[in-house]
Protein backbone atom coordinates (compact mmCIF):
# COMPACT_ATOMS: atom_id res chain seq x y z
CA UNK A 1 0.00 0.00 0.00
CA UNK A 2 1.51 3.47 -0.99
CA UNK A 3 0.41 6.50 1.14
CA UNK A 4 0.90 8.86 -1.38
CA UNK A 5 -1.27 7.68 -3.91
CA UNK A 6 -4.41 6.27 -1.50
CA UNK A 7 -7.45 8.13 -1.68
CA UNK A 8 -10.88 8.55 -1.95
CA UNK A 9 -12.39 8.71 -5.63
CA UNK A 10 -16.30 9.27 -6.40
CA UNK A 11 -17.72 6.19 -8.00
CA UNK A 12 -17.83 7.49 -12.39
CA UNK A 13 -18.54 6.15 -15.79
CA UNK A 14 -14.43 5.48 -15.60
CA UNK A 15 -14.18 3.63 -12.55
CA UNK A 16 -17.94 2.02 -12.30
CA UNK A 17 -16.75 -1.75 -13.69
CA UNK A 18 -13.74 -1.80 -11.60
CA UNK A 19 -15.91 -0.70 -8.51
CA UNK A 20 -18.40 -3.18 -9.42
CA UNK A 21 -15.99 -5.55 -9.58
CA UNK A 22 -14.81 -5.38 -5.94
CA UNK A 23 -15.74 -8.54 -3.91
CA UNK A 24 -15.28 -9.48 -0.43
CA UNK A 25 -13.81 -12.75 0.42
CA UNK A 26 -16.77 -15.56 0.07
CA UNK A 27 -17.03 -16.31 3.77
CA UNK A 28 -17.44 -12.73 4.25
CA UNK A 29 -20.37 -12.31 1.73
CA UNK A 30 -22.81 -12.78 4.60
CA UNK A 31 -22.05 -9.94 6.12
CA UNK A 32 -21.91 -6.65 3.46
CA UNK A 33 -24.45 -6.36 0.80
CA UNK A 34 -22.59 -6.36 -3.01
CA UNK A 35 -21.15 -3.02 -4.36
CA UNK A 36 -23.68 -3.02 -7.07
CA UNK A 37 -26.62 -2.95 -4.25
CA UNK A 38 -24.99 0.00 -2.14
CA UNK A 39 -24.30 2.21 -5.92
CA UNK A 40 -28.68 1.30 -6.12
CA UNK A 41 -29.00 2.19 -2.63
CA UNK A 42 -27.05 5.80 -3.12
CA UNK A 43 -28.71 6.58 -6.39
CA UNK A 44 -32.03 6.26 -4.33
CA UNK A 45 -31.10 7.93 -1.46
CA UNK A 46 -28.93 10.55 -2.88
CA UNK A 47 -29.25 12.80 -0.56
CA UNK A 48 -27.56 10.93 2.33
CA UNK A 49 -25.27 8.77 0.69
CA UNK A 50 -21.81 9.57 -0.42
CA UNK A 51 -20.27 6.34 -2.49
CA UNK A 52 -16.54 6.37 -3.01
CA UNK A 53 -13.90 4.03 -4.42
CA UNK A 54 -10.89 3.47 -2.32
CA UNK A 55 -8.28 3.33 -5.06
CA UNK A 56 -4.11 3.21 -4.57
CA UNK A 57 -2.59 4.10 -7.80
CA UNK A 58 -4.56 3.17 -10.51
CA UNK A 59 -6.07 0.25 -8.99
CA UNK A 60 -9.22 0.24 -7.22
CA UNK A 61 -9.18 -2.00 -3.55
CA UNK A 62 -12.31 -1.20 -2.78
CA UNK A 63 -15.81 0.61 -1.47
CA UNK A 64 -17.42 2.70 1.02
CA UNK A 65 -20.20 4.45 1.11
CA UNK A 66 -20.74 6.77 4.02
CA UNK A 67 -24.20 8.44 5.19
CA UNK A 68 -24.29 11.98 5.75
CA UNK A 69 -27.20 13.06 7.54
CA UNK A 70 -28.76 16.54 6.54
CA UNK A 71 -32.34 16.33 7.23
CA UNK A 72 -33.18 19.68 9.20
CA UNK A 73 -36.11 19.48 11.12
CA UNK A 74 -36.47 22.24 14.08
CA UNK A 75 -38.74 19.35 15.77
CA UNK A 76 -35.77 16.82 15.78
CA UNK A 77 -33.60 16.08 18.99
CA UNK A 78 -30.02 17.67 17.36
CA UNK A 79 -27.81 14.50 19.37
CA UNK A 80 -29.58 12.20 17.40
CA UNK A 81 -28.21 13.38 14.47
CA UNK A 82 -26.25 10.81 12.87
CA UNK A 83 -23.67 10.54 10.05
CA UNK A 84 -21.12 7.05 9.55
CA UNK A 85 -20.50 4.62 7.63
CA UNK A 86 -22.96 2.62 5.87
CA UNK A 87 -21.04 -0.03 3.87
CA UNK A 88 -17.26 -1.09 3.68
CA UNK A 89 -16.09 -3.71 1.38
CA UNK A 90 -12.58 -3.81 0.58
CA UNK A 91 -11.46 -6.60 -2.25
CA UNK A 92 -10.42 -10.15 -1.15
CA UNK A 93 -7.15 -9.76 -3.15
CA UNK A 94 -6.43 -6.90 -0.88
CA UNK A 95 -7.60 -7.41 2.07
CA UNK A 96 -5.25 -7.45 5.47
CA UNK A 97 -2.84 -4.55 3.82
CA UNK A 98 -4.20 -1.40 5.46
CA UNK A 99 -6.89 -0.16 3.10
CA UNK A 100 -10.31 -0.53 5.55
CA UNK A 101 -8.34 1.45 7.95
CA UNK A 102 -7.66 4.13 5.33
CA UNK A 103 -11.47 4.08 4.28
CA UNK A 104 -12.71 4.30 7.86
CA UNK A 105 -10.09 7.40 8.49
CA UNK A 106 -10.79 9.05 5.53
CA UNK A 107 -14.54 9.24 6.20
CA UNK A 108 -14.29 9.64 9.45
CA UNK A 109 -12.10 12.90 8.36
CA UNK A 110 -15.07 13.96 6.04
CA UNK A 111 -17.46 13.26 8.41
CA UNK A 112 -15.52 15.81 11.18
CA UNK A 113 -15.18 18.63 8.56
CA UNK A 114 -19.02 18.57 7.84
CA UNK A 115 -19.56 19.15 11.66
CA UNK A 116 -20.14 15.94 12.88
CA UNK A 117 -19.22 14.67 16.39
CA UNK A 118 -19.65 10.88 15.97
CA UNK A 119 -19.63 8.36 13.85
CA UNK A 120 -21.51 5.45 13.62
CA UNK A 121 -21.42 2.08 12.30
CA UNK A 122 -23.15 -1.11 11.68
CA UNK A 123 -22.13 -4.25 11.62
CA UNK A 124 -23.79 -8.16 11.07
CA UNK A 125 -23.19 -10.23 14.17
CA UNK A 126 -21.88 -14.13 14.66
CA UNK A 127 -18.87 -16.01 13.18
CA UNK A 128 -16.61 -13.83 11.06
CA UNK A 129 -18.43 -10.37 12.24
CA UNK A 130 -15.95 -6.89 11.24
CA UNK A 131 -16.50 -6.20 14.91
CA UNK A 132 -13.14 -6.46 16.28
CA UNK A 133 -12.03 -4.58 13.12
CA UNK A 134 -14.34 -1.64 14.06
CA UNK A 135 -13.24 -1.63 18.19
CA UNK A 136 -10.14 -1.61 16.95
CA UNK A 137 -10.14 1.87 15.38
CA UNK A 138 -12.12 2.81 18.81
CA UNK A 139 -15.93 2.29 17.81
CA UNK A 140 -17.55 1.52 20.83
CA UNK A 141 -20.89 -0.15 21.42
CA UNK A 142 -24.47 1.53 21.67
CA UNK A 143 -26.52 -1.11 22.91
CA UNK A 144 -28.64 -0.47 19.92
CA UNK A 145 -29.69 -2.80 16.74
CA UNK A 146 -30.21 -1.35 13.55
CA UNK A 147 -32.68 -4.31 11.22
CA UNK A 148 -30.15 -6.66 13.38
CA UNK A 149 -27.58 -5.38 12.81
CA UNK A 150 -25.01 -4.32 15.68
CA UNK A 151 -24.49 -0.20 16.21
CA UNK A 152 -21.27 1.26 16.63
CA UNK A 153 -20.27 4.55 17.51
CA UNK A 154 -16.73 6.46 17.61
CA UNK A 155 -16.31 9.99 18.87
CA UNK A 156 -14.57 12.75 17.10
CA UNK A 157 -12.35 15.16 18.66
CA UNK A 158 -13.12 18.59 17.22
CA UNK A 159 -11.25 19.70 14.03
CA UNK A 160 -8.23 21.68 14.63
CA UNK A 161 -8.79 24.86 13.86
CA UNK A 162 -6.51 26.25 10.91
Amino acid sequence: MSTSALRLEPVTADNFDAVCAVRVRPDQEHLVSPVVKSLAEAYVHGQVAWPRAVVDGDTVVGFVMAFVDIAWDPERDPSDIRSGIWRLNVDAAHQAKGYGRFAVEAVTDELRRRGASRVFVTWEPGPGTPEPFYRTLGFRLTGETSGGQTVGVLDLPPAPSS
